[in-house]
């Protein structure tokens, strides 16, 4: 990598999941706006979709008085927007933009991106419409303010677009402003994801995948079309880790001019005895919910892990996590252990939830229980789809009632934790502060935000080597990741489902027995991981994105000129 950091004057961020937290996205993006607005200041500007709903974009604050000349100028086109500030580490400012005026032309959009760009949305269908409306608004609006309220011939000035959804408006925003670099970045590939979240072999037969022949197969033209084009027109085409650059090489014909990984902001991490205190009360809130459901008194030493994530049933190996959570029980019952020695196990994965439960509200509330569990005592919050459920079947087929002789009980909570969810009224972080382990056992993976979290949060965990995060341990490690490490990187493949489950059971057994002590060292690793992860270290990747960017941004002006 060159030495020679270059920072343009304005950076335009795009996605979906600006001001709106729906996954890892909304992470990658709100925890480094803090480290990159110290360098630029207001010239940092994220744009976000305006869903114009009471539960939506929640953390954006509209300032009317802020960047009046924007405002004015996107009016004056036409465009509809709303300026403030994403209420994240750093206050970048955030606009967001209408984007539903743009579908009466989306017929026409869709002709020019493919005469232009060759873009086939002929198959599109789904979320495709909704998100490349967004996308080509955003462009429009970034197009507008660089025309109006920015000296191109002054001011250097990049477009960052993340993932498909953001990818057509990049592509039109190049087409008629080449003046402005471009960046592309696909965190997974919609033709891998697909791959593994269709039960195929992804692994086993990687290199005789084509992405267009898999895209047909799997009825993906639209998203794979749009993200191809976009990954081979931009400035500069970005990934999150090398484990996914092998899948842009294979899938999209085309290798990354930058890995840029994910890093972390320790911000969001509670300090000192205040981190002591936010762990004790969420352990108690824990152990006190779990009371409630299954009428079984926890000891306070009991063993709490969990699994987290977007609902995506086979790669992020939650189907791998409860048949680790099988195998335990009936190791631990086999041994007679004793009542003493409990492990609760949380799935907190958001699910088709219809609200938290009438019946676990007033037994908390009263905190009166008589030792018998409530109705299905292994989920806190009521679904529409109960008996549906892939998650809930998988409990029962395994056998994951909860019953008082078992020294291993799951609890499913499905639901986002914001702290307003009705039953734990506490965030993700200060849930994720109460875990002694925690487990990710991922089939697929681009990079892995939970792991990485968990370790900032001084929690030990497991992920595989399937996780762009595994392989960054590995490397920095130099060996083969253990437990006492504060991360265990499990090698998985395509067909070895069950001793990557036998191998989670093993290191939660290996972890109970180490003392008091010894755990605190490998909390330890964990912290001192994660620091390593932390943004103002891998901010440096992106200054050569921008770099790359704009080299080739001016290299393709001179051609044309």
């Amino acid at each position: 990598m060159t030495t020679e950091l270059t920072t343009p004057r304005y950076i335009f961020e795009t996605s979906w999941e600006v001001c709106n937290k729906v996954g890892g996205i909304y992470t990658v993006l709100s925890s480094r706006a803090k480290t990159l607005r110290k360098e630029l200041k207001d010239r940092l500007v994220f744009i976000g979709p305006d869903l114009q709903s009471a539960d939506a974009n929640l953390d954006f604050i509209e300032d009317v008085k802020l960047l009046p000349a924007w405002k004015q100028a996107a009016t004056a086109a036409g465009i509809h927007c709303r300026i403030g500030r994403w209420q994240v580490p750093g206050k970048p400012v955030a606009i967001l933009v209408d984007f539903k005026p743009f579908f009466e032309e989306k017929n026409k959009i869709y002709a020019e991106a493919w005469e232009l760009f060759g873009v086939d949305s002929l198959h599109a269908y789904g979320d495709y419409d909704e998100a490349s409306m967004f996308s080509y608004a955003a462009g429009c609006l970034a197009e507008t303010i660089c025309r109006a309220c920015i000296d191109l011939k002054k001011d250097s000035v990049v477009y960052q677009a993340h993932e498909w959804m953001s990818g057509l408006g990049m592509l039109f925003l190049k087409h008629r402003l080449p003046e402005v670099a471009t960046i592309f970045t696909t965190h997974a590939t919609s033709i891998g994801r697909s791959i593994a979240g269709n039960n195929k072999q992804l692994y086993a037969w990687f290199e005789g995948y084509d992405g267009d022949q898999m895209a047909s197969e799997l009825h993906m033209e639209a998203k794979h079309s749009i993200e191809k084009q976009s990954a081979h027109q931009a400035d500069c085409f970005t990934t999150v880790s090398s484990f996914t650059n092998r899948e842009c090489k294979q899938l999209l014909a085309k290798e990354a001019d930058v890995v840029l990984p994910n890093g972390f902001e320790n911000d969001f991490v509670p300090k000192g005895t205040q981190f002591g205190a936010t762990r004790g009360d969420a352990r108690e809130r824990i152990l006190s919910v779990a009371r409630a459901l299954t009428g079984f008194d926890f000891p306070t030493d009991t063993l709490i892990v969990s699994t987290s994530g977007r609902n995506d049933y086979r790669c992020k190996g939650f189907d791998v996590f409860m048949e680790a959570m099988a195998q335990l029980r009936a190791t631990l019952n086999e041994e007679q252990v004793g009542p003493d020695k409990q492990v609760l196990a949380l799935i907190e994965v958001p699910c088709w939830t219809v609200g938290p439960r009438a019946d676990l509200q007033a037994r908390l509330q009263t905190d009166a229980c008589d030792g018998t569990p409530l109705p299905h005592p292994y989920i806190t919050h009521a679904l529409h789809n109960l008996d549906e459920d892939r998650i809930v079947c998988q409990l029962r087929s395994l056998g994951l009632y909860n019953y008082h002789s078992d020294n291993v009980k799951v609890i499913l909570v499905p639901c986002y934790l914001e702290g307003n969810d009705g039953i734990f009224n506490m965030p993700y972080y200060h849930l994720l502060a109460a875990n002694d382990l925690a487990l990710y056992p991922s089939y697929y993976e681009p990079w892995g935000y939970t792991p990485l979290e968990s370790c900032a949060f001084h929690t030990p965990c497991v992920t595989t080597d399937l996780s762009g995060f595994g392989q960054w341990v590995e490397d920095v490690l130099g060996h083969d990741a253990t437990i006492t490490d504060g991360v265990h990187v499990i090698h998985r493949n395509d067909n070895n489902y069950f001793e990557v489950a036998d191998a989670i059971r093993s290191t939660i057994m290996q972890y109970m027995q180490l003392t008091t002590t010894q755990r605190t060292a490998v909390r330890r690793k964990a912290t001192a991981l994660a620091d390593r992860a932390q943004w103002k270290h891998f901010i440096t990747y992106y200054h050569e994105a921008y770099r790359v960017a704009m080299a080739h941004s001016k290299a393709k002006l001179k051609c044309k000129k």
